[in-house]
């Protein structure tokens, strides 16, 4: 299998994005932040929302918190969001068939959760 680094692609079967939050702000346990966190992603990454956002709490102790699921026209958006631990820490994960600008997609999520520190990881599917 080919390894790919940092290499611009003009075709792929999906890119998926992950960025790791940690020292989030308060919007990590606001369901109606949650709402407009995965609206206004969306909006940014130029993705068309297919049906709700399913958004629960739920988890044991420590474990609590919220995540979601987005689904969009060409994939999803998932996220979990760790409250109960200091620092707060944010989990997403953009998959796309479609190209999106990942890295505007993890300055979004910084800016809007308010990250003292940030990871990127991106996965190119062939």
């Amino acid at each position: 299998m080919k390894k790919i680094r940092g290499e611009k692609r003009s075709k792929f079967w999906g890119k998926l994005a992950s960025v790791d939050l940690v020292g989030c702000n308060d919007n990590i346990s606001k369901p109606q932040e949650i709402r407009r966190f995965c609206d206004e992603l969306c909006k940014k990454i130029k993705m068309k929302k297919y049906g709700p956002t399913y958004l629960k709490r739920f988890g044991v102790g420590k474990l609590e918190g919220y995540s979601f699921m987005q689904f969009i026209e060409t994939s999803s958006i998932t996220a979990h969001f760790e409250e109960q631990q200091n620092p707060k820490k944010a989990f997403i994960d953009i998959f796309s068939c479609k190209d999106f600008n990942e890295k505007d997609a993890a300055d979004f999520c910084i800016n809007f959760f308010g990250a003292e520190k940030a990871k990127l990881r991106v996965l190119i599917r062939e």
